[in-house]
């Protein structure tokens, strides 16, 4: 008859060799799916090859057109940078945060306010799951300590804290076509911050592009062994243009198509990293901008392709960008023609990390999940396309219906108040060129009433961008 040791040793064994171990199950390696969320500023629906620019080749991005999704029906949650952005890493229309205003339309270097701390960030809700996270780029969220990414979740953060053409300097009597043609780091006295400390200043500009990669690159390496949330988000190609030497004059398109080419680089050197370190498979890469193009800067500002006007605008060519999705094995390749927005990334992702969203407020995002799978077609029914904190105009469906227009970043900004709002077929006319209001007033009706019904949502909360330091 065996001993009692011999059977303690036999499944002691056993259990080593099944891999059960205390050992064994300290080196599983991460099954929880990565984030990375790239983010461009200022950068227009038409300025990618894979949606359509005839000069500026974008490669990278391409092959992540082709290997996962493209959509062609994706938006932003305003069509200026710090509203847009709060939109995003809250999955909340900027209202419900104060992060919109009708007095200040972004966040400037003297602002007082920022994104408040009792709202909830992808980062706060990726660190519910024990994720890693890093802010990499341009924040524009708030300048102060109290509203740096530290205090919204991140464990890292390397970047600009607002637009890298604020905070002038050195610029009495040069002329505004100087120092936006002919830029130079000297004319922006812009902050370099890591984490909450001032590291650079002015920041150089030329060489930015390639540090935030390179940030990426490395964070990514050094936590292949955990799930990680990455926010890249670039300053560029807001204007002022800065290129790398090794791009410069590489473009057909010139200096706003070699910004784009390093860009480009960085998201192909972001691929191979995950390829090498084997977790390719198991993370989403997702590639859209803050806004559209600023076009205001003629060949330094983008293209929003077939539709119009640009920034600033509730017109498509303002808020309808590039969306692009990866994660190969996972997500269904194609061509995406449903409605889809950033505020939806909150919402998608911790879904896909299988995290409960927040009960104490009202989220704006949809599960997208559905589409990325390949499994069905939830994409979005309805958008509200803010210019400040008023309503401009709403989408539903296919429809979509303009209560106020307004181009912007010209002398005559006047509005136009439609006392019988226009109504445009963005599926048969996405350059909004026939209103089909009179034809239509059912649809009309249909999306006043959607309207009101977001109303009745939105409580009123402090004006953030309102204040400033004299």
């Amino acid at each position: 008859m065996k001993s009692a040791n011999y059977y303690f040793l036999v499944f002691t064994l056993f259990l080593f060799n099944s891999g059960f171990s205390q050992n064994k199950i300290s080196e599983e390696p991460n099954n929880k799916p990565n984030i990375i969320i790239i983010f461009a500023d200022d950068l227009g629906y038409g300025d990618l090859s894979c949606y359509g620019h005839p000069t500026i080749m974008t490669p990278n991005l391409d092959r992540m057109a082709t290997e996962g999704q493209k959509w062609t029906n994706f938006y932003v949650a305003a069509s200026v940078c710090t509203p847009s952005r709060a939109g995003l890493m809250t999955g909340r229309y900027p209202i419900r945060s104060g992060m919109c205003s009708d007095k200040s339309r972004v966040l400037f270097p003297n602002s007082t306010g920022g994104l408040p701390t009792n709202e909830i960030t992808i980062a706060e809700q990726m660190k519910k799951a024990g994720y890693v996270t890093a802010a990499v780029g341009k924040w524009h969220l708030g300048y102060q300590k109290e509203y740096l990414p530290a205090s919204h979740g991140f464990d890292s953060y390397f970047g600009i804290p607002y637009s890298n053409d604020m905070d002038r300097a050195n610029a009495e009597g040069v002329s505004h076509k100087e120092i936006f043609w002919n830029a130079d780091i000297k004319y922006f006295n812009v902050p370099l911050i890591k984490n909450e400390t001032e590291i650079e200043r002015p920041a150089n500009q030329n060489t930015l592009t390639k540090r935030y990669n390179d940030a990426a690159v490395n964070f990514i390496k050094k936590n292949q062994k955990k799930p990680f949330f990455l926010y890249l988000a670039h300053n560029l190609p807001h204007v002022p243009l800065f290129a790398s030497k090794e791009f410069l004059g590489k473009s057909k398109r010139g200096l706003y198509g070699d910004v784009l080419m390093e860009i480009d680089d960085g998201v192909g050197k972001i691929l191979k990293t995950l390829k090498e370190t084997g977790l390719d498979k198991n993370t989403l890469v997702v590639f859209t901008s803050d806004n559209g193009p600023w076009l205001v800067y003629n060949d330094h500002g983008g293209s929003a392709g077939l539709l119009k006007d640009g920034k600033g605008t509730s017109w498509e060519g303002g808020m309808r960008v590039p969306g692009i999705f990866r994660m190969p094995g996972k997500i269904k390749p194609g061509t995406v023609t449903e409605i889809g927005s950033t505020l939806d990334l909150f919402t998608t992702v911790s879904k896909m990390a299988n995290i409960d969203l927040p009960q104490d407020r009202i989220t704006d995002g949809i599960d997208l999940s559905s589409i990325l799978y390949g499994t069905g077609n939830d994409g979005r029914e309805n958008l509200i396309y803010y210019r400040g904190q008023k309503i401009y105009a709403a989408r539903k469906g296919a429809y979509k219906l303009h209560f106020i227009t307004q181009t912007a970043y010209v002398k005559d900004t006047k509005k136009t108040f439609h006392k019988k709002p226009l109504l445009f077929n963005l599926e048969t006319d996405p350059e909004e060129r026939f209103n089909i209001a009179i034809e239509n007033p059912e649809k009309v009706k249909e999306i006043e009433k959607m309207v009101d019904e977001h109303k009745s949502g939105v409580k009123p909360v402090k004006d953030q961008l309102a204040e400033r330091i004299n």
